[in-house]
């Protein structure tokens, strides 16, 4: 008899917790990147793989952004340095001297698009738990922009929409 109250206790926890866990809000996770000084937040539903910076084979009458396309795990994938891109550093020094600690981020196939962005830094893995959501001011911002975070060193951090991005009229506008 004790066995069975046991199991029907635990039962009734189980069945709680699960309808606790179907209430709350899923926790957003990001995957956190550096570029140019830039903090970056990639939602981790939009983030791929992370590689080193290989082997980057350079495709002519592109635009200076563009590094050219990169062989990861037997696909090819466009590789656009994202600090050019954005325009926050010269684009002849967009490959040069970031090598060592910088790392491809391959988005999501699910979003469409078989490119990887260039980042001097991985800086890790962040939580919403660890950030602060900052309020929305009247900067014009592209599309691809999501909010902006402040994290407990008071550092702030620009999230990205890697499927927005990927929509973009100029990230789509490689040629010449």
């Amino acid at each position: 008899m004790a066995k069975r109250d046991a199991l029907r206790d635990l039962q009734s926890r189980l069945a709680q917790r699960l309808s606790a866990v179907r209430t709350e809000a899923p926790a957003m996770s990001w995957l956190a990147l550096e570029s140019a000084g830039v903090g970056v937040l990639v939602p981790l539903a939009g983030a791929g793989e992370i590689f080193p910076v290989g082997t980057i084979a350079p495709v002519p009458h592109t635009r200076p952004w563009f590094l050219g396309v990169a062989n990861l795990r037997g696909g090819l994938h466009g590789v656009v340095d994202f600090a050019a891109f954005l325009g926050l550093r010269p684009t002849q020094t967009a490959a040069e001297g970031v090598r060592e600690q910088a790392r491809l981020l391959a988005l999501n196939p699910a979003v469409g698009s078989h490119v990887a962005l260039l980042f001097e830094r991985l800086a890790g893995l962040r939580t919403a738990a660890q950030m602060q959501r900052e309020p929305d001011d009247e900067l014009s911002r592209p599309s691809f922009a999501g909010p902006r975070w402040r994290d407990d060193r008071q550092r702030v951090w620009q999230e990205i929409d890697p499927a927005a991005l990927v929509q973009h009229d100029q990230f789509l506008g490689i040629a010449r």
